[in-house]
């Protein structure tokens, strides 16, 4: 390569890049397109470009959500185009928006900047598929006009309160002035508002989310040192356990003969023990077994007496939780349960 050429070559690496996207009335997804593209080393001090002029937007490095192709060498992400069925993958089904499509190709090295870790790790891989389900792919379908519910089932009421909801309050109202300085200005505060959640939920999923499930997947492992069955879980310290059990189950193969029926964990704003009943599922209110009908909807001493078990404070009238003042009665409870 000749002097000229690598001068030319860092004169392009050097300007400032530009990320284009279209002008007018803007949405959630290309929001939170353009604030992920600024989370990355590429992008991070790029101009925000909104035209849907094709000579301006031939110009931008990236284009999101504007110019009616997607190809990734290109660096263009548009999912208007008639032909296009793209989705995230990984058993997600829902067509992918801008936002979604950015999240794809940049989302690990975003996380992996903010973590402080490489891209390929495993925690980077979890949490990025984590954010995806509970947080990107509902931009995805609120755009693409994905219901999530048959379409021959009525809404029971009406939800406007959702990201893409509020974003799309930022526009000016119909009879307010929409001069292209003002719905720039509004975009940018979009923007930072999609990038703002977007941090805090994966901030939360870091730091709050991945330690759960690390104590879960512990006490899991050790359910056969708690209780030979395997049957109850002894959490020595609480952690919302209900999500990461039924992903880890599944992650593991655990034979449903094998599978816990009980959670044992310390209430540390109470002092005392608790036992839960595995539910069937994450979201139902069935238990696998409950705790007996008889010692349902009975209390302290009552309940010591009728169980022969010193210390229980409660069991819950549904059977799905109880207490004890101490780990050993509360382990006693959840062993009687097993036999009941």
């Amino acid at each position: 390569m000749s002097v000229e050429d690598r001068q030319i070559k860092k004169a392009r690496t050097d300007r400032v890049k530009d990320i284009g996207t279209h002008n007018g009335t803007f949405h959630c997804d290309e929001a939170l397109a353009c604030f992920l593209l600024k989370q990355t080393s590429t992008y991070r001090d790029a101009n925000i470009v909104r035209s849907r002029e094709p000579k301006i937007l031939d110009q931008c490095d990236i284009v999101v959500d504007v110019g009616g192709v997607y190809d990734d060498s290109r660096r263009r992400y548009d999912h208007h185009q008639r032909e296009f069925e793209g989705i995230f993958g990984y058993g997600f089904t829902t067509k992918l928006s801008s936002a979604g499509l950015i999240y794809k190709h940049f989302g690990k090295e975003i996380i992996g900047s903010r973590l402080l870790l490489p891209s390929d790790n495993p925690i980077v891989e979890l949490l990025w598929l984590k954010l995806y389900k509970e947080f990107v792919e509902a931009i995805d379908g609120i755009d693409n006009g994905v219901s999530q519910y048959p379409k021959d089932t009525l809404a029971r009421y009406r939800s406007r309160t959702d990201l893409s909801s509020r974003i799309a309050w930022l526009n000016p109202a119909w009879n307010e002035s929409a001069d292209s300085e003002r719905v720039d200005a509004l975009f940018s505060k979009a923007s930072k508002m999609t990038g703002e959640e977007f941090i805090n939920r994966l901030d939360y999923y870091a730091k709050a989310w991945i330690p759960a499930r690390d104590i879960v997947v512990s006490a899991l492992s050790a359910r056969f040192s708690a209780d030979s069955s395997g049957q109850i879980v002894l959490f020595k310290q609480y952690a919302p356990w209900k999500e990461h059990l039924f992903e880890i189950e599944q992650e593991q193969d655990i034979a449903e003969a094998e599978k816990p029926l009980y959670i044992v964990y310390p209430d540390e704003t109470a002092s005392n023990w608790r036992i839960q009943a595995v539910p069937v599922s994450q979201d139902s209110f069935e238990s696998r077994k409950a705790l007996p009908q008889t010692w349902r909807g009975v209390r302290d001493d009552a309940l010591s007496q009728l169980t022969g078990i010193p210390g229980c404070i409660f069991v819950h009238a549904s059977g799905f939780i109880g207490g004890n003042i101490t780990e050993d009665g509360v382990m006693e409870m959840a062993r009687a349960a097993l036999k009941a």
